[in-house]
């Protein structure tokens, strides 16, 4: 090697020992011939990065040329450019002269052989490029600017738009600014957008000056200007050279002149500007790049301004990347706190790199420095050596030392604010007792200076700090903090003291949400708690909270602060959360509920009861209705949480692994995150382009796979909601299922379609393409899941079959024929194994098909126990308890069950969805048990709270009997008992036996002492109340009976079946009067003249009515009404008039007197489920399957008014479900409905005057007294509800 080589390497030893990393260097050196295998591995056998470096020059030492070259060319390679401009000048090419010269073939040195080496080893195109980045180097160099950080991490977006910006300078003078808040790396990004060749050649070929401004007086700035003068005139004649400008305005005029006539097409930069008193002293008619906190700095110049902003944000990879480059190491490899220094670092690039920097020192420190960032420890994160400020917390204080002292108080007062929270300059008018446009020139002064943010996408702009200034400002304030909630409590109410904000506020929202939070940080007393307790126990605040936020911020609330709250009342919290737990579903509901009439239905002895009461009483007065469920104290809430998160069925749910979260997906294409306290939101993404099937979270929480009926699989970032991959499209149909696997040792995805071959998979999560298809289904696969050691995937396939995969191998292991165990299925049509379950030790395997669940052991394949459920419902989803020997089963038939899979016995049912069931899960410690439903709901419930199966439940087959204030109720229950109950508070009063045929209709007399009740095997029974003594046993109908009812003597029975008759009872007697004619089923009947009782009439799903003489038991009238299913009559109360509905969709309304139709009613969409006339004989309602209510006038037949929501309800619905009853109240001005829920409607306006939400939905029939104060129902979960009607006055 020649001896300048050989020196050049000598003097650069400590240099390029400090920064290379030898093996990225000598992969290219062997490829080059220069290094042998074994010298390489002699190099990297020494223990640390510094020796190989070291061990590498020894080697190159004792080299020939071609190894100092192939050396030189690893450097550039590798991006080690300042290093190799370290060697360049005894390489043949040595200036920015020689560069036409070298493309032309000759060097100035005239070495022609090194010149020939150069170019054989680099190649051409290499070292053309290398003459480039060396004319940069060179130019940049002696225009002062500095060099790449040793660690440097591109934002390429970022500068393209500073070169686009500098590109629009090239044919005229001007400014572009670069500006950020501090430690955001304004000068690094602008020092890296000026080292690009085409953009010196094309704009700036007379060179680029930088020149270090920062915070300085006059006599600093003057020496500043001086040494730029002085680097300017270098290289002039003696003659040209002057004395040193001896004041500011003469140093200006002196840059004017060599910029212009020397310069005339350069860049000056100017570094770190903080006035615009500094600035206006370089406004001298050049282009100048200038960094700077302030913004709006440039406004003080003349000539054309550009603006670009610098984010002062690193995303987690970024801020991984530079750790790794500091500490010599890969992301991956990292320490486990590396995420957490990123997160803490606020994706600051100063932040990660005085970290980065002093972990190089201290590598064992990585915990330390979480630490202290956790802590905010500003001054203890020192030491940067490119940076003028000696510790973060000097960085941030030189910021706020420029502002006004009244506008530094001002910027104190921010210290109040929360992380990523954007503040309306409303609130902060409010704060400042300052006028908006006031409050708006400090805000832009603060966002001009960096210290502040602001938010344009939003108007009103919205304002907020960055997590640094934020921390920081915590730091230096922190003995004041609790003052200054405390002065933002009082301006809040000294503003609002008259009435809280409303919708036209534009700083409603900040207000609803974070008022509770400021409450309780300024809570420094009792005094100052007490402000908290006012506000969250007053239910005025959670209905206006509830309108603008929803109640899920509500329940948060009540979480969060509960530690507080609890001081004052804990009960009362509880109470509060748990209305808003069990109601927060309806309070997502347009138009928006009234909130006092859902409160009522709470118990009597809660707080939020009496406000209510207090407030219905209070505008009864005033003549709005309002309904106390008088009988409510007798019903346990069964959900802990009832959530609405999809406009749409919810298909899946699960929670997260620590249980913290929960993620559900549905019809409406939309992953939704939300907290399993509260239910408040956390994350929502259209994640898919059809309905999303099925989620699942990762191991560790981080990540959410989902899998659609649009065929693809997606995996998706929890904390950042991006998309991180989208898996190749190899499923070719809908993809059911997808889970991972249980631990994170080896992290897979298994998913599973209704491909016939290819329907199961298992994914690497980091690999774009599936890693194995496991084969044997020939039919769709439903669902898979892994065994909790994760060695096994069950899989459940419609083609009866449930199989056990090696997940090592991807063979299959076991199959389990499940459709063997259904001897009634056909080889056409299988048992469907709808999904699968294993044991917490993972010995039992449990799958549901059908309407039954099968416990098998995995050794042996044995069917252990089964389980059947309801014949008329299936089994949509089970899921075992990992802790306990509990199994969840989800069926069709709205409800949820809860088995002991060890013994086969029903332990609990859950009811309170209103649809089918799609999934139920526990949490991961078994303590709660979530379900989700095609009526758009996810219930949470408590495993240890919910009812046994020895609670039974009303049926909904029930008559009323109202006495003065009493009321007598008789039904049959769940276990197919006829139970009587009477009193507001539904006290039973008799039980029968259990029956063995069902009870499907039941009367009771008017003087309460008889009731009656039809069973589906034909049979009559007439007992006697209170003594249950069975006084006659009617047979004689062969089928179903579905109606009975006493005259009003009681001496008569009158009952209507399935078997087409209607059957007149003298019951004491037994004789019997039959009155046949239907063709089919006959739904009802009702008596034309109930003070004579001497007709009746009776409809049917033949379309027809008829009309009977009950003393001759013949039929007077055969009246073909309908072409469908007659399935309602009322008779109006003067007997002139009768109307029938019906499957077809209309209405008829037919004259008593001459048995023809009087009018032809058309209009409803759907099946016409009820009708009813007013008492003044005026209008007739009618209520369709689709949940719309019309009222018609009996003058002409003309339609009056149509009662409805403005849109749809969570039922896809107008009433929660079909209108199945109607009452006028006496005075003919309202009317009541049941539907999905109970309405009450203006008949003048067609307007709801008030909803009750029943617990259950499909409720079948009302009873209403005559004065029309108490209302009685049972809904389809068997609750029964006693409503009185709210009157006026105090409590």
């Amino acid at each position: 090697m020649e001896e300048r080589a050989r020196s050049c390497l000598l003097r650069s030893k400590a240099t390029l020992e400090q920064d290379i990393k030898a093996s990225y260097l000598m992969d290219h050196m062997v490829s080059d011939g220069i290094l042998t295998n074994d010298e390489e591995s002699r190099v990297l056998g020494k223990p640390t990065r510094r020796e190989q470096a070291a061990a590498l020059l020894e080697v190159l030492l004792r080299k020939d040329n071609r190894a100092y070259i192939s050396f030189y060319n690893a450097l550039i390679r590798e991006s080690y450019g300042d290093l190799a401009n370290l060697l360049h000048s005894d390489l043949p090419l040595l200036s920015p002269e020689g560069e036409r010269s070298f493309a032309d073939g000759v060097s100035p040195s005239g070495n022609h052989l090194d010149m020939y080496e150069l170019v054989f080893k680099g190649g051409l195109n290499e070292m053309l490029e290398f003459c480039v980045f060396i004319l940069v180097q060179v130019i940049l160099s002696e225009g002062g600017v500095p060099q790449r950080p040793v660690v440097f991490v591109s934002r390429p977006a970022l500068l393209n738009l500073i070169r686009e910006r500098l590109y629009r300078l090239q044919n005229t003078p001007g400014w572009v600014t670069v500006f950020g808040m501090a430690g955001s790396g304004k000068s690094v990004i602008a020092a890296e957008a000026v080292r690009d060749h085409a953009l010196i050649k094309e704009c700036f070929p007379g060179g680029v000056h930088w020149l270090s401004v920062g915070q300085c007086e006059r006599a600093d700035l003057l020496v500043r200007m001086q040494s730029l003068c002085f680097r300017l005139e270098q290289g002039q004649s003696s003659e040209a050279s002057q004395r040193p400008p001896c004041s500011v305005e003469e140093a200006k005029e002196r840059l004017r002149f060599l910029m212009l006539r020397r310069f005339p097409r350069s860049l000056l930069i100017l570094d770190d500007v903080w006035d615009s008193s500094t600035l206006r002293s370089f406004d001298i008619q050049c282009r100048v790049l200038l960094t700077t906190r302030n913004r709006g700095l440039a406004d003080s110049v003349s000539g054309t301004s550009f603006e670009v902003p610098v984010e002062s944000g690193l995303d987690e990879e970024k801020g991984l990347e530079i750790l790794a480059l500091y500490v010599n190491g890969k992301p991956q490899k990292l320490p486990e706190q590396a995420r957490s220094i990123v997160s803490e670092c606020k994706g600051s690039p100063l932040v990660v790199s005085l970290i980065g920097a002093l972990l190089r020192e201290f590598p064992d420190r990585w915990s330390y420095y979480l630490r202290q960032l956790q802590k905010k420890q500003f001054k203890r994160i020192r030491k940067s050596s490119s940076y003028d400020y000696e510790a973060l917390d000097q960085a941030m204080d030189a910021s706020l030392q420029v502002l006004e002292p009244e506008h530094r108080d001002l910027y104190r007062d921010l210290s109040i604010m929360q992380n990523d929270v954007k503040v309306p300059a409303k609130v902060l008018s409010v704060l400042w007792d300052l006028e908006l446009e006031e409050v708006e020139d400090v805000l832009q002064e603060l966002v001009n200076k960096s210290l502040l943010f602001r938010d344009c996408n939003q108007r009103p702009y919205h304002y907020y700090l960055h997590d640094l200034q934020l921390d920081f400002l915590i730091e230096q304030n922190r003995d004041q903090i609790a003052e200054l909630h405390k002065k933002l409590v009082r301006q809040y109410q000294q503003f609002y003291n008259e009435r809280p904000p409303s919708s036209g506020d534009i700083d409603c929202s900040y207000w609803y949400r974070f008022l509770p939070y400021h409450m309780a940080k300024a809570g420094l007393s009792k005094f100052s708690f007490q402000e908290l307790y006012s506000l969250m126990f007053s239910l005025d605040w959670v209905k206006e909270k509830a309108q603008f936020m929803g109640s899920a911020h509500l329940i948060n609330d009540y979480v969060e602060y509960g530690e507080i709250l609890d001081k004052e009342n804990s009960e009362v919290r509880l109470q509060f959360q748990e209305f808003l737990s069990l109601n927060g579903h309806h309070l997502e509901q347009k138009p928006f509920p009234d909130v006092v009439q859902l409160a009522l239905s709470q118990p009597a002895c809660s707080e939020v009861y009496r406000q209510a009461l207090m407030q219905a009483q209070k505008r009864a007065s005033r003549g709005q209705l309002y309904m106390d469920w008088v009988n409510k104290n007798n019903q346990d809430s069964l959900s802990r949480l009832v959530m609405h998160p999809h406009q749409g069925s919810v298909y899946y749910a699960g929670f997260s692994k620590d249980g913290s979260k929960i993620a559900s997906c549905g019809a409406n294409k939309a992953l939704r995150v939300f907290k399993t306290t509260s239910g408040e939101k956390l994350l929502e993404l259209q994640a898919h382009d059809e309905d999303i099937l099925c989620c699942a979270f990762s191991p560790d929480d981080r990540y959410i796979a989902t899998c659609s009926s649009d065929r693809k699989v997606k995996l998706w970032s929890v904390e950042q909601g991006t998309l991180i991959r989208e898996f190749g499209e190899e499923h070719e149909e809908q993809i059911n299922h997808c889970q991972f696997t249980n631990t994170g040792r080896r992290v897979l995805l298994a998913t599973c379609s209704n491909d016939k071959f290819t329907n199961t998979k298992l994914w690497n999560p980091n690999k774009p393409t599936s890693q194995n298809t496991m084969f044997g289904h020939m039919e769709p696969v439903n669902h898979c899941c892994f065994s909790p050691n994760d060695a096994y995937l069950a899989t459940s396939s419609s083609d009866g079959t449930l199989k056990l995969f090696e997940v090592s191998s991807a063979n299959e292991w076991k199959s389990i024929d499940v459709n063997s165990f259904f001897p009634e299925s056909d080889d056409e049509i299988k048992a469907i194994v709808k999904c699968s379950t294993w044991s917490a030790d993972g010995s039992w395997i449990i799958c549901a098909a059908r309407n039954a669940v099968f416990v098998f052991d995995v050794k042996t394949s044995d069917m252990l126990l089964e389980m059947k459920t309801s014949r008329l419902s299936t089994v949509q989803y089970c899921h075992a308890c990992p802790n306990s020997s509990l199994l969840a089963v989800a069926l069709s038939h709205y409800t949820v069950e809860l088995w002991n899979f060890e013994t086969s016995k029903k332990k609990a049912e859950c009811n309170g969805h209103l649809s089918w069931v799609h999934c139920v899960q526990f949490s991961p410690d078994g303590s709660f048990l979530l379900s989700s439903s095609d009526d758009q709901t996810i219930r949470l419930w408590e495993t240890d709270r919910v009812h046994t199966s020895s609670a039974a439940a009303l049926k909904r087959d029930s008559d009323v009997l109202f006495s003065q204030s009493d009321v007598t109720i008789v039904a049959p229950d769940s276990r197919n008992r006829l139970q009587v109950r009477t009193g507001l508070a539904g006290a039973v009063v008799f039980e029968s036996e259990e029956l063995p045929s069902r009870i499907r209709c039941t009367c009771i007399s008017r003087n309460a002492s008889l009731v009656a009740l039809g069973t589906e095997n034909g049979t009559v029974q007439v007992l006697e109340v209170p003594s249950g003594k069975t006084s006659q046993m009617l047979t004689g109908h062969t089928r179903t009976v579905h109606h009975c009812q006493f005259t009003d003597d009681g001496e008569t029975l009158i009952t209507s079946s399935e078997d087409t008759t209607v059957r007149v009872w003298k019951w004491r007697t037994g004789e019997c009067l039959v009155l046949e004619g239907h063709k089919e089923p006959v739904r009802k009947f009702q008596l034309l003249n109930k003070s004579t009782s001497s007709h009746l009439f009776s409809w049917s799903f033949d379309g027809t009515v008829k009309v009977w003489d009950l003393n001759r038991g013949q039929m007077l009238q055969d009246l073909e009404c309908h072409k469908g299913a007659v399935l309602s009559c009322d008779v109006s109360s003067d007997g002139r008039l009768f109307a029938t509905t019906s499957a077809d969709r209309t209405a008829k309304v037919y004259s008593s007197a001459s048995w023809e139709m009087t009018f032809l009613l058309k209009g409803h969409e759907d099946c016409v489920r009820s009708c009813r006339f007013s008492w003044d004989n005026k209008r007739l309602a009618t209520g369709d399957d689709n949940g719309e209510i019309r009222l018609w006038s009996m003058l002409d037949g003309a339609l009056l008014k149509i009662c409805s929501r403005d849109t749809k309800d969570s039922m896809d619905s107008f009433h929660g479900g079909w209108v199945t009853d109607l009452h006028f109240s006496p005075d003919n001005g309202v009317l009541v409905s049941t539907g999905g829920y109970i309405k009450w409607w203006s008949v003048e306006t067609g307007e709801a005057l008030q909803t009750f939400y029943t617990m259950g939905a499909n409720l079948k029939k009302m009873h209403v007294s005559a004065d029309f104060t108490t209302f009685v129902t049972v809904d389809s979960i068997g609750i029964l509800y006693v409503l009185k009607k709210v009157e006026g006055g105090s409590v």
